[in-house]
């Protein structure tokens, strides 16, 4: 795809609606529907790159109570014929068609390629990439298989809901202080992972999620590893203009900070 003039590509994830609570969610979610109605005026694509739910399960007739407000406005972009991409993560797998079907989004499971003015890029949420984490890989074989979806989806909504939210929060109590520190280039995982991925195929921006941190990574001198931070502590996301790509922060009066540097040569 080729980018007019004067358009973009944006980039954003980790939104995690429904947590911590209720009213929190609710003032993310205003953020976000703000933020998506700025950049409609010159966003050619939007790539929401996983976890914009802290959990999201589709049952036959029943999806998740709430949301309705960026569901909503997610609707009125795509009908206004700007595409949206959607790739889930760890708290979202459990995807079905609701949001093809309902809001003309894609949505993908796995790292896909895409191509703008000529420029590789490779784009997933990150979760399972890498060396490490068997504990994690385990479990989402589980969670991918098919059988342990339907074992989970006779669970009436209220235990099955009940239960995921239990787990997700505990999950971010163990995680939360790891994911703000940054273990350098031989102890992140995706750095890793995106290594591996060059040594067999060109791409000139790899884009994830997942990690919570904003990370413009220099692989080489032609490629970036981009981690696009998350909306609940940096509210990060990178737009590519057609030749530059740029990770920035939604307030930069804020001076988040972005962790950037080079894989020693």
């Amino acid at each position: 795809m080729n980018i007019p003039a004067g358009k973009k590509v944006y980039f954003l994830s980790d939104f995690h609606l429904g947590a911590p609570d209720a009213a929190a969610s609710l003032q993310r979610e205003k953020l976000i529907v703000e933020f998506l109605e700025e950049i409609r005026k010159d966003a050619a694509v939007i790539f929401i790159v996983g976890d914009m739910f802290d959990f999201w399960y589709e049952y036959r007739l029943v999806v998740p109570k709430g949301y309705v407000r960026l569901l909503g406005k997610l609707a009125e972009i795509t009908d206004a014929g700007i595409p949206v991409h959607f790739f889930v993560g760890n708290h979202d797998m459990w995807m079905k068609d609701y949001f093809q079907q309902e809001l003309n989004i894609p949505v993908y499971f796995e790292p896909k390629e895409f191509e703008f003015n000529g420029q590789p890029f490779l784009v997933g949420h990150g979760d399972g990439l890498g060396p490490g984490d068997h504990g994690y890989k385990f479990i989402k074989k589980i969670f991918r298989n098919p059988v342990c979806q339907w074992l989970f989806g006779i669970l009436p909504p209220y235990v099955g809901v009940g239960l995921a939210n239990y787990l997700s929060r505990r999950s971010r109590r163990m995680t939360g202080a790891v994911d703000e520190k940054f273990f350098g280039e031989k102890g992140e995982w995706l750095i890793i992972y995106c290594k591996e991925v060059l040594q067999q195929k060109f791409y000139k921006y790899l884009i994830f999620g997942h990690r919570h941190l904003p990370i413009d990574f220099r692989m080489n001198k032609d490629s970036r590893y981009i981690n696009l931070g998350d909306w609940i502590r940096y509210y990060t996301y990178a737009e590519f203009d057609g030749s530059n790509m740029v990770l920035k922060s939604r307030f930069p009066e804020q001076e988040v900070k972005i962790v950037r540097g080079e894989v020693a040569q």
